[in-house]
C-alpha cells in the first residue's frame, strides 16, 4: 500500500543515512521502525477505576441525565431554589 508521510528535514536526512549504512531502502527502514514501535507499545490491561460515591437524597425529581442543557440550567440555579 502506498501512503505519504511528512518528516522534518533533519529526521529524513538521518533516516536516509541509517538506511544507506544498513544497505536497505528508506521505505524498508520506516516499515521496520514502525513495526518495532507498534510491537513495543502494547496497551496495558484496562485498569479498574474507582469512582468516589457520596451519600445524598438521590436524584431530584424531574432531572433528566440525558439532557445536558437542562442539567446545566439546574447546576447554575442559585442554591435553595
Amino acid at each position: 500500500m502506498r501512503t505519504t508521510i511528512s518528516l522534518d528535514e533533519a529526521l529524513l536526512k538521518k533516516a536516509r543515512r541509517v538506511a544507506l549504512d544498513r544497505g536497505i531502502s528508506l521505505n524498508e527502514l520506516v516499515v521496520v521502525a514502525l513495526r518495532v514501535e507498534l510491537n513495543r507499545t502494547k496497551p496495558d490491561r484496562k485498569k479498574r477505576i474507582e469512582l468516589p460515591t457520596f451519600k445524598g437524597r438521590g436524584l431530584r425529581p424531574g432531572v433528566d441525565l440525558d439532557d445536558s442543557a437542562a442539567l446545566e440550567e439546574i447546576m447554575n440555579e442559585a442554591p435553595g431554589r
